[in-house]
């Protein structure tokens, strides 16, 4: 008999999975009655990554001539049953290892075995070895049931086909799908060298609350909650910004913060209402400088995570080794609305019909700095596909932003794309405590007209303002993309572990 893998997982239509989880539970009832089900004394002393790198190249005439005993543990991902000797594969958390059981040295446990199940969790003792076929692989001479998986496995060949599936039941498709778990190992190394970059330059890693009287720092709609003990609401914060802020004001001068947000906005392949930014504020710099940090950064990224600047994201290769290109939200506007002139660019008239024969939605309070924003999302954003800055963004958009000295019309601030994406904000602060006092007046303004993504007026940060904040540039990146254009994810569900979805019907 050979059995590659049990028939009737997940995804075969043939088999009945409760009959198969009815099987299961009644050999977990079998083992209960025998004595300890669910043991906790097995301790491992080798994992099959390890053994693949300190062994992979031994022959097998070195290996016998070196015995080395080996104790392993981990999910049963194969097995084939084939009279007297059998072979199985477990998985552990750095790779797969290959077993070899024979009845004459298990004796009753071998019978056992012929009822484990793929998906079964179990110890393994016995001296490696080369197989016929020359795979590394340890001869058991000690066999454990340590966990009865009780639900099957997808079937191999199908694997967990259903992508949403694979989202709501993150576990299994980490147990069936390698290519999930290296989308997380690299968002834990893209994390790691964010941290040692900033590190390295002298930043304070910091906390900032999650739970705010006001919240501040983006224009967003919070997510509110209630503390019953203060007897007030409060919100999920949309952004670290204001709290980062005081701490430069306090003197820390470099901080960061790579921290959870949290928009009450919709679900997109780019938008999670749950989200980690990188956020840094660094004294006495500008929006400039900040620009050629995020370049530096992201190709020294590259390398990092690639070994190359060249990235292939779904299908297309992007040179982060040249220059990024820089223009203004103007000049994109003209770019891809070739009708347009500059010199119309803030006429209200002018950009009202655009949207109108665009069909982009617009409040009759709107002004020029909104209606541009508009039309640059709807027609140019997505055309940006290098490496992109973006700059001199309307300062009726940008309530935090420190305004230009040559165009008080925009402000010193730009924004990263890649691939059509934005991956990164950053823009010289404003640090006027009167004229940020007045943006925050028009936020509120905007809020009493509907617009409930304005900003509410923090009048303990414009205090904070008054004790004098110096020059200072700030920063947000958006990890989830970012590790989305690294992993060649289609979809931030894909770069998230557990992303939201609706309830299950």
């Amino acid at each position: 008999m050979s059995q590659e893998n049990e028939p009737g997982g997940q995804g075969d239509p043939g088999v009945d999975e409760n009959k198969l989880i009815a099987e299961r539970r009644a050999k977990l009832a079998r083992l209960r009655a025998a004595g300890q089900a669910f043991p906790n004394d097995y301790r491992r002393d080798a994992l099959a990554g390890e053994l693949q790198a300190a062994f992979g190249e031994r022959s097998g005439e070195w290996l016998e001539a070196n015995p080395t005993r080996v104790r392993v543990g981990g999910r049963l991902m194969s097995k084939r049953l084939m009279g007297k000797a059998s072979f199985a594969k477990i998985a552990d958390r750095t790779g797969q290892i290959q077993l070899f059981l024979q009845q004459h040295a298990l004796g009753d446990a071998y019978e056992q075995f012929k009822g484990y199940d793929v998906g079964d969790i179990v110890g393994a003792g016995g001296m490696l070895f080369r197989t016929k076929t020359n795979e590394l692989s340890v001869r058991v001479d000690s066999l454990r049931m340590l966990v009865k998986s009780l639900r099957p496995l997808p079937d191999k060949w199908h694997g967990l086909a259903d992508t949403e599936l694979r989202y709501r039941q993150r576990y299994v498709d980490l147990i069936v799908n390698e290519a999930s778990v290296k989308v997380l190992h690299t968002r834990a190394r893209i994390v790691r060298y964010l941290r040692d970059f900033l590190d390295a330059l002298d930043f304070l890693e910091v906390e900032t609350p999650m739970m705010q009287l006001i919240p501040g720092g983006a224009t967003a709609r919070p997510f509110v909650t209630h503390h019953n003990a203060l007897g007030v609401d409060m919100y999920l914060r949309i952004a670290p910004e204001l709290y980062l802020k005081r701490l430069i004001v306090g003197g820390l001068e470099r901080v960061y913060e790579i921290n959870r947000n949290f928009r009450n906005e919709g679900l997109s392949t780019r938008h999670n209402p749950e989200f980690t930014m990188l956020e840094l504020y660094l004294a006495y710099a500008d929006y400039g400088d900040l620009m050629d940090w995020a370049e530096k950064a992201t190709r020294g990224l590259a390398n990092a995570v690639h070994g190359s600047t060249q990235l292939v994201y779904q299908g297309r290769t992007y040179d982060l080794a040249a220059p990024f290109r820089r223009l203004t939200v103007e000049q994109a506007i003209l770019e891809s609305n070739p009708g347009l002139e500059a010199r119309s660019l803030r006429d209200l008239a002018t950009l009202r019909r655009v949207c109108e024969q665009a069909g982009i939605a617009f409040r009759p309070s709107d002004g020029a700095g909104k209606l541009q924003i508009e039309i640059f999302e709807k027609t140019a954003e997505h055309r940006l596909d290098a490496p992109t800055f973006v700059y001199a963004y309307p300062a009726e958009v940008s309530p935090l932003s420190r305004a230009s000295d040559a165009d008080p019309f925009v402000v010193d601030r730009f924004e990263l794309f890649i691939a059509g994406r934005e991956l990164a904000n950053g823009f010289s602060e404003l640090n006027d405590p009167e004229e940020q006092a007045a943006r925050f007046r028009a936020q509120v303004a905007r809020k009493e007209q509907g617009d409930e993504e304005a900003m509410f007026y923090d009048a303990d940060y414009i205090r904070a303002l008054e004790h004098g904040m110096p020059p200072t540039a700030g920063l947000g990146v958006g990890i989830d993309r970012l590790v989305m254009l690294f992993t060649d994810s289609p979809s931030i569900r894909d770069v998230i572990a557990f992303p939201h979805l609706r309830p299950e019907a």
